[in-house]
């Protein structure tokens, strides 16, 4: 069997810019909570979805915002949209399909800890985390544990991971805390690029592996004198980012695997939702209703 985890925030985000505008029977914008619902049932009607979860920021902030000041936030997020998370996450659970609403931690670090836990799982041929973030990607494992972009329908497993980064997914971590993540918040280190830090990562992996002076480094890197000073002096700094882009494990889901098998949506609850969203006639359509 396959174990689909779904990015919850990223699709929502996705259906947000991606979908038509639309209002519900309340006059409140569900444009993107009518786009997450089709492109779950779009999932659940591929070929060998069987088990599935869904994780969502509930609040965008988490414990890196104790970490690190310029962390995301909720700030700049579109009002519409923050106030449709909750309106997500019921769609989701009226699918039938199990919802991790995270808080202090991140839906990122939900996603880790299913890949981490269930890979292992006897019966479990692969985990697929559905989500393009490269965040993500530091979960690969062989192909095991895969990143699927299922808007562009491409694959990433642990070879694909060292063909776009240059590096092993272990070493994402360290790749972000050099190169930096816009959308997280944290500059990276100055003078330190993609290429670089491919180079340099490619030969150590690690951060504290980097020789501290770069005439000791043995691959060659363009303008390493720079690079091997700015690194000297944003060490500290190195490892904080390197924190924030490390994916938890340990969050608390308590599902079993037999827990994310599929067994079709929860009609009256549904039924609801489509309701309230204006998108009724999906109903008809649902190919399994999970036993009263």
């Amino acid at each position: 069997m396959k174990v689909h985890l779904v990015d919850g925030t990223y699709e929502l985000f996705r259906a947000h810019y991606g979908a038509p505008p639309a209002t519900g029977i309340d006059g409140s914008a569900v444009g993107a909570t009518r786009g997450l619902l089709h492109t779950l049932l779009a999932l659940l009607a591929s070929p060998g979805v069987t088990h599935v979860a869904c994780a969502f920021d509930h609040v965008i902030e988490s414990f890196r915002n104790d970490l690190y000041d310029g962390y995301k936030t909720s700030e700049g997020v579109p009002a519409e949209l923050l106030a449709q998370f909750p309106l997500a996450e019921r769609l989701t659970e009226a699918l039938g399909i199990v919802v991790w609403p995270m808080v202090e931690m991140e839906a990122d670090d939900a996603l880790a800890t299913g890949a981490a836990r269930w890979a292992a799982e006897a019966g479990v041929e692969q985990v697929v985390i559905c989500s393009p973030d490269k965040d993500l990607a530091q979960c690969v494992k062989g192909t095991r544990v895969v990143c699927l972009d299922r808007r562009q329908r491409k694959l990433l497993d642990e070879d694909g991971v060292r063909q776009k980064f240059g590096v092993a997914p272990t070493s994402l971590p360290d790749w972000l805390a050099l190169v930096g993540d816009s959308a997280d918040g944290y500059p990276g280190v100055p003078r330190w690029g993609a290429k670089s830090a491919s180079a340099v990562l490619g030969r150590y992996a690690r951060l504290e592996a980097i020789p501290e002076f770069e005439r000791e480094w043995e691959v060659p890197v363009r303008g390493a004198a720079a690079l091997g000073e700015s690194l000297r002096a944003h060490r500290d700094e190195a490892t904080l980012f390197r924190r924030l882009a490390t994916l938890r494990v340990d969050a608390d889901l308590p599902e079993s695997l037999d827990d994310l098998r599929w067994r079709g949506a929860r009609r009256g609850e549904l039924t609801d939702v489509c309701r309230l969203i204006g998108d009724t006639e999906v109903v008809a359509r649902m190919p399994a209703w999970r036993p009263a």
